[in-house]
């Protein structure tokens, strides 16, 4: 059978949804030749990739491509593996607008060349479009991510969330919640819209349910405003005002909103509680300092001003909640003393989409593996300029 142009694109416009994996699978088979085909997902910690086509592989099978499968996720780019028997492995990512989603694993009987290699990063483009598009119409793909249950809270914080990451010719843009499966309050959310990236990240207060439910007014509240146009101080003023008047001051939630113009690298800042700014340049770890306002909902009718700073070709900010920052397991100095810093340094070389895992693996080796105390939220914003390129590598 041919490959024809478009023919990936429309066998999975139309497969049902909870079907797309099959779908690529007999496409891979009977029109490229493959013997085996398989979707790695990556799970909600981003700590391993979870098969969907069999869900109960057995470890021993996994483990044999686990290697190679992280360095393709990593990387972001193809893996090949050719084998003695004249078999091949290829491994290519499933990425749609910078939110990587896994792996596609395809082994053929025969060599690759660098013409199939493209043609499977096409076809694991479309896949991962199509994933990001079904994911609201079925469980599937949401229920193979996960090593382990989430709790109630958690639940409804990664269904608010916009993605992991999103890539822009400007920057490239990541965030991790942790703990991953019972997150509470602690969330990040971001659109990219008409040339200006919008970043808001809130330090949630109380635990569980309580807390996602009064994170999610948070965040749709602002998100009403950004829609129909508001600036990002009237962003903040509704949301304060909404949760005001639904808590009459009891409860208030500590917000960072950034505002980038994708053009020139230009930030407006209301800082409305504790999340913390930092900027990497030059291998130096240096906090923006801006000027607290009240959280929001604290009391009614309060108002915000905006501050302005400017970011460099190669520059990267770091967000962190008090979670990340605050951390002082054992009554030892807190995390964000030396500790912070010094784990931002070491990942002048990595991606954002990596260095928000850095951050927090160290985290979890402050507190000696044992369990996250309060939530954490780390955001991390690679800024390469008007030029775009690669900018990360820079630094």
């Amino acid at each position: 059978m041919p490959d024809a142009p478009g023919a990936v694109s429309r066998a999975l416009r139309e497969a049902p949804p909870d079907q797309l994996v099959e779908a690529v699978d007999r496409y891979l088979r009977s029109t490229l030749g493959a013997s085996r085909v398989e979707v790695l997902l990556a799970d909600y910690r981003i700590a391993g990739l979870l098969p969907v086509l069999d869900p109960e592989l057995p470890d021993a099978g996994f483990l044999a491509c686990q290697g190679a499968a992280q360095r393709c996720f990593s990387s972001q780019q193809p893996v090949l593996d050719g084998r003695d028997d004249g078999h091949c492995r290829v491994w290519t990512p499933v990425t749609a607008w910078g939110e990587r989603l896994g792996v596609l694993l395809v082994e053929f009987p025969h060599a690759s060349d660098a013409g199939l290699v493209r043609r499977l990063g096409d076809i694991a483009g479309d896949l991962a479009t199509a994933l990001r598009a079904a994911d609201r119409e079925t469980d599937r793909y949401r229920r193979a991510r996960r090593r382990e249950r989430l709790t109630m809270a958690a639940e409804m914080q990664w269904d608010l969330l916009p993605g992991r990451s999103v890539t822009h010719e400007s920057f490239l843009l990541a965030g991790q919640l942790e703990p991953a499966y019972t997150v509470g309050g602690d969330h990040f959310d971001w659109s990219v819209d008409a040339g200006r990236l919008t970043v808001t990240v809130l330090n949630g207060t109380g635990t569980g349910l309580a807390a996602a439910l009064l994170t999610a007014l948070t965040v749709n509240a602002m998100r009403n405003a950004r829609r129909s146009g508001g600036s990002l101080v009237e962003q903040a003023e509704l949301a304060s005002d909404t949760i005001y008047y639904q808590h009459r001051g009891r409860r208030h939630v500590a917000t960072l909103l950034l505002s980038v113009d994708t053009a020139t690298g230009r930030v407006r800042a209301v800082d409305a509680g504790s999340p913390h700014v930092l900027r990497l340049r030059g291998g130096t770890v240096t906090p923006i300092t801006l000027e607290q306002q009240l959280p929001l909902g604290m009391f009614a009718e309060t108002r915000y001003d905006v501050q302005e700073f400017d970011l460099e070709p190669g520059d990267r900010l770091f967000v962190v909640s008090d979670g990340v920052y605050a951390a002082c397991p054992g009554g030892h100095e807190t995390y964000g003393e030396r500790a912070m810093t010094r784990s931002m340094r070491s990942t002048r070389l990595q991606p954002a989409t990596e260095a928000v895992g850095t951050v927090m693996r160290e985290l979890f080796a402050y507190h000696a593996e044992t369990d996250l105390r309060d939530d954490a939220v780390v955001v991390c914003l690679d800024w390469r300029g008007t030029g775009g390129g690669d900018g990360w590598r820079e630094r």
